[in-house]
């Protein structure tokens, strides 16, 4: 008999179903917006192992003219730090980059002959940049996967092929394994890996910026070391006791628990989000069988002078309730599980399905419309049985 009445009004039974549709999609959506972010936070650190130190040059307001931070500043960390066991510089910047008819901006990086190692980046064909590149100046470039693919498209082999960067031609003498991570804001994958001294001199000049990357010897010598580092940079570049730091140190785990933090908070406030509209659907639809029940009257006391008991009465409107939050709640879970791997095709952000999201979408969704029918259907079936029939 409830799944009659709701067929019997199939366009009130799709408008009150709606908000559930709406909220449960949106549920789905903001696990998979989360797991998306967690993962992305994983992909963006997966080069740094957890006791890596980086340190960036600090530029902007409060800061007493331009960082001084620069690639010398290497030898330096190794000769007087007693807790770091290895250090690399890279200076970054961004440049157009053409082979052939193909051009793409890529992200330029500079780097020492240590680079690959302490960055556990893996090369897939040729070699890496050496000492002699760097003393040299030499006008050679290792590539990320993702600009092999771009530059040479007809799987030709780029080793040995004469790239321009900036109006200046370099040879590729190497290739890098995928990562799928980045450094800062630049995709290691979309990047061009040159030598420093070339960076500086051929490439970047001054739009380069310099980033230090250490490895401590150990994670729990991480807080001794940055303490250190700090003492050590403020010295080199003569920093007066008034003077704030021109560079800023940073732990890989430090980072990788703000930026989880941050995706957490994200995932929490859109959760929030989706339980209101699911909140608002479960009022729609209480509102929508308040109506049932004062269009029904007459049936209701119909049924009851008949012998139809309360408790007849309150399990047949509630189960329209349910039964409207549940096919709500198994639409949103098609129409969001549809979503993410569109969304995730046209790259708007990044989507990773999980069962958390529809398990918890349509259960919160049948507790709203248990939640919300029940005093409807309690109304209904406290309803006396001579005036119900008197109403017309």
């Amino acid at each position: 008999m409830a799944w009659e009445s709701l067929w019997a009004k199939k366009s009130r039974s799709f408008l009150s179903m709606l908000g559930i549709i709406i909220g449960v999609t949106t549920v789905i959506a903001v696990f998979a917006v989360g797991r998306g972010a967690q993962e992305s936070v994983n992909e963006q650190f997966q080069n740094l192992s957890a006791n890596s130190i980086l340190i960036m040059a600090n530029r902007g307001r409060g800061v007493t003219g331009s960082s001084k931070l620069n690639t010398a500043d290497v030898q330096v960390i190794l000769d007087q730090s007693q807790y770091i066991s290895a250090a690399t510089s890279v200076i970054q910047g961004n440049g157009s980059v053409s082979y052939s008819s193909v051009e793409k901006s890529y992200g330029i990086l500079g780097v020492d002959a240590n680079y690959l190692a302490v960055s556990n980046l893996k090369i897939n064909q040729g070699r890496s940049i050496t000492e002699e590149d760097i003393s040299g100046r030499q006008m050679v470039a290792v590539i990320g996967s993702t600009a092999v693919t771009d530059l040479f498209p007809d799987g030709e082999d780029p080793l040995g092929k004469l790239i321009t960067i900036s109006g200046k031609r370099l040879e590729v003498v190497g290739t890098l394994e995928k990562l799928g991570s980045r450094l800062g804001m630049i995709s290691i994958d979309e990047a061009v890996i040159v030598p420093n001294s070339t960076a500086e001199k051929s490439l970047l000049g001054d739009r380069g910026q310099v980033m230090i990357s250490t490895q401590v010897d150990n994670v729990d010598n991480t807080a001794a070391a940055t303490t250190e580092l700090t003492s050590i940079l403020r010295t080199e570049h003569k920093l007066k006791t008034s003077q704030e730091d021109d560079f800023r140190i940073m732990d890989a785990g430090s980072m990788v628990g703000a930026a989880q933090a941050s995706a957490k908070t994200m995932s929490i406030l859109l959760t929030l989000i989706a339980a209101i509209t699911l909140l608002v659907s479960g009022i729609g639809i209480m509102n929508v069988m308040f109506v049932t029940v004062a269009e029904r009257t007459k049936e209701i006391g119909i049924s009851r002078a008949i012998g139809g008991k309360q408790s007849d009465i309150l399990v047949q409107f509630l189960m329209e309730s349910i039964i409207l939050s549940m096919i709500g709640g198994a639409i949103g879970i098609g129409l969001g599980q549809a979503a993410i791997p569109i969304i995730s095709y046209f790259k708007i952000t990044t989507l990773v399905s999980s069962w958390t999201g529809p398990i918890i979408g349509f259960s919160f969704s049948v507790l709203v419309g248990i939640f919300f029918g029940f005093y409807p259907a309690f109304k209904a079936s406290r309803l006396d049985p001579v005036e119900a029939l008197r109403r017309e």
